[in-house]
Parts: C-alpha cells; sequence; structure tokens
C-alpha cells in the first residue's frame, strides 16, 4: 500500500459512530484517514456527498470502492482485520459480503432507532 487509507464515514449515524471508533482503536499505525461526510464536504472527494451517505466508500491506492469492497480496504489496513481483508479479495467473498452489507443496508434505519 501506498499511503494512507481514506475512509469516509456518516457521523450522523450512531452505528457507523460505533464501528468508526472501533476502526480508530485498531488503526495503531495511523493507516486510515477518516473523514466525516456529515460534518461537510471533502472537496478532495470525487463522489457525491449523497452517494457517501448512501454507502461506505473508501479510498485505497487511489481506487474508490464503496461497500463491502470499502470495509475490505478498510481492513487491509489494520494488521488484526487484514487477514480478512485479504480473504474479500476473492471475489465469492466479496459477493457474500457484498450480500451482507445489503442486508444490513436495509436494517440500517431500525437500528439507528435503537442506539
Amino acid at each position: 500500500m501506498s499511503g494512507p487509507v481514506k475512509v469516509w464515514y456518516d457521523g450522523a449515524c450512531p452505528l457507523c459512530l460505533r464501528e468508526i471508533a472501533l476502526m480508530r482503536r485498531l488503526d495503531r499505525r495511523g493507516a486510515i484517514a477518516f473523514v466525516d461526510v456529515a460534518s461537510g464536504a471533502d472537496p478532495s472527494c470525487p463522489v457525491d456527498r449523497a452517494q457517501l451517505l448512501a454507502r461506505f466508500h473508501a479510498e485505497e491506492d487511489g481506487v474508490i470502492h464503496d461497500g463491502a469492497a470499502a470495509f475490505a480496504a478498510m481492513w487491509r489496513a489494520i494488521p488484526v482485520l487484514r487477514p480478512l481483508g485479504l480473504a474479500a479479495s476473492n471475489p465469492l467473498v466479496l459477493r457474500l459480503l457484498e450480500a451482507l452489507y445489503l442486508r444490513f443496508l436495509r436494517l440500517r434505519p431500525r437500528l439507528q432507532r435503537l442506539f
């Protein structure tokens, strides 16, 4: 990896905040630049803000990923999660993770109300 992974997240989402807090604790090397999309636009991001709020996005080696692929990019930057991120390089594993992510997106509004 040539530089830090950039992760855009919804800082107004309680679930997202919990996830990002965990990732920050695990990212002891500072390999991830976390950007809160809810607090304002990121002029360096080529993705529309509405898209960033609708799906998880990450940039790794100049490539922007979304959904499960974005999570995999983030995981590859964290040593303890790197094996899971590398496993997601397999198209079958990534498809399974994406299917799970799409299910989560359908449940997300209800889960947010709980938090």
